[in-house]
């Protein structure tokens, strides 16, 4: 086995920062940098990006990392893990390495008439059976399609074969490696033309979402060898040999890596998966099936709830709305009242996700009075985390994937209060660990796997992820009940 100071650089493309950090194999974060992105809004239900301020925000968090280790005395970093948000398509030039429109964000709903135009004609169903996944603008495909049919930039290079399409981990591959277009197969699998029992593209799907086959990376493992850095980013070459979605990378971070074991990570949206092993999932409940993670070529798969606004939903309150200057403000503030008032939010700022799946649907703030103050406001927002997760708890239930307790994450789930409404909502233990920022963990098991610091992922999970906190279910049923009722009256009128 190797030495016990082997660092690992993990580089975490979020949705509302880039971040790189380093670890050791203890699972010790070592250094921290963090640069915000741009948020781009161009009209109602659009997101974007700047996908070369990913890259070059990317690029900067990952030098002042590596300063800061070297000013530790540390050593060079063994390897390199990449973990980012989902379905967020980039397209460029696999000539020149440059973007060619803005990223579409996984929040846009640019493509919604596509995806019902392509549910009327009857085609939900097999893209269900073959992908796991619903037709919805969340994922990858009709985007592809809208920026080859909108953008004549994208177009004429889809026509010259210099088109690249990817996710963001292919676009931050291919640019730190100088060329190579790789895709891990757990992003892969949330494009909508990825087979969950497929080891490659599906010509079938890539022809019904109007997307070139030529375009698309090549599909990999989530450890291994997967490329090189070029010398002149970081002084010398990395090897890349971890690369996941954030939502699987969270899943392996919170070590669900056996069948049932369920986490929920809340960040800007929220995120439930649950290790469903080698079984390919099949929902009648308007779940996601999706792969967990690739190794060796055998995948490993999960049952997924997708929430689309959860932290979102805060800083909608703070820079929209100006409530509040903080999202530390939150906690204290809702313990400042025993209740809502009987407040509610629904929070469909983007459309409900799973597993309603209405991207036409707007939120709602229903029970207001004259009684109702910005504590009540900013505690039903914080109560909307475990009224989504309820619903969701729910469908997996009816699915055959019952939750016996639940594993929490991201940086929503460092709020004491949200940890045990959640526990008391689902009437279940919720644990937390003591590093909440399992993301970037998982893609650094991933890494260290991929490496040959550990030899399978439950040891990499045993040395790496440290203590938990348990919070018990404490409040009354009839409380409870009340709660889900005004939330379901509520949400009947969205």
């Amino acid at each position: 086995m190797t030495k016990t100071d082997d660092l690992i650089l993990v580089l975490d493309a979020g949705t509302t920062s880039t971040r790189a950090m380093v670890f050791d194999r203890a699972g010790r974060q070592r250094a921290l940098a963090q640069r915000a992105l741009t948020q781009f809004y161009p009209q109602p239900g659009w997101v974007e990006h700047d996908a070369q301020e990913i890259w070059d925000a990317t690029l900067a968090c990952a030098r002042e990392v590596l300063g800061q280790i070297s000013e530790q005395g540390g050593g060079p970093v063994t390897c390199l893990g990449i973990t980012n948000q989902r379905e967020t398509v980039v397209a460029w030039d696999r000539a020149s390495g440059v973007p060619l429109a803005r990223a579409l964000v996984w929040q846009d709903r640019r493509s919604a008439q596509t995806c019902a135009a392509l549910r009327e004609a009857g085609h939900e169903p097999a893209v269900q059976a073959a992908t796991g996944l619903l037709l919805d603008p969340y994922f990858s495909a009709t985007k592809m399609r809208w920026l080859i049919g909108q953008v004549p930039e994208v177009r004429a290079a889809a026509e010259t074969g210099r088109l690249a399409l990817g996710t963001v981990e292919s676009w931050l591959a291919f640019k730190l490696t100088g060329g190579a277009h790789v895709s891990d197969a757990a992003n892969a699998s949330r494009t909508s033309l990825l087979p969950l029992s497929g080891a490659t593209w599906d010509e079938g799907l890539c022809d019904l979402f109007g997307v070139p086959l030529a375009a698309l990376p090549q599909v990999v493992d989530n450890a291994g060898a997967i490329g090189m850095t070029l010398p002149e980013w970081f002084g010398n070459a990395i090897p890349i040999t971890g690369m996941v979605g954030d939502q699987q990378s969270a899943t392996l971070g919170q070590a669900c890596l056996s069948p049932g074991e369920t986490k929920a990570t809340y960040g800007t949206g929220a995120f439930v998966l649950a290790n469903m092993g080698e079984t390919v999932p099949r929902s009648d409940n308007r779940l996601l099936g999706t792969v967990l993670c690739q190794i060796a070529g055998r995948r490993t798969y999960a049952l997924e709830g997708s929430v689309f606004v959860a932290g979102s939903l805060i800083q909608w309150l703070r820079d929209a709305l100006g409530l509040i200057a903080s999202a530390q403000e939150t906690e204290a503030l809702a313990r400042s009242v025993p209740d809502s008032g009987g407040l509610v939010i629904v929070p469909a700022l983007s459309g409900l996700g799973a597993p309603h799946w209405r991207p036409e649907a707007r939120g709602a703030i229903t029970g207001a009075s004259f009684a109702t103050t910005k504590a009540h406001v900013v505690r039903a927002a914080l109560e909307a985390m475990a009224l989504q997760t309820h619903d969701l708890a729910e469908a997996f239930a009816r699915d055959g994937a019952r939750w016996t307790a639940l594993r929490i994450d991201g940086g929503m789930s460092a709020n004491d209060w949200i940890a045990q409404d959640l526990a008391d909502m689902l009437a279940l233990p919720v644990e937390r660990p003591d590093f909440v920022e399992t993301t970037a963990l998982g893609a650094a098991m991933l890494a260290g796997l991929g490496a040959g610091l550990f030899d399978s992922l439950a040891e990499a999970a045993a040395a790496m992820r440290g203590a938990v906190r348990r919070f018990e279910p404490a409040l009354a049923g009839k409380a409870r009940a009340a709660r889900l009722g005004l939330w379901a009256a509520a949400l009947a009128k969205v």
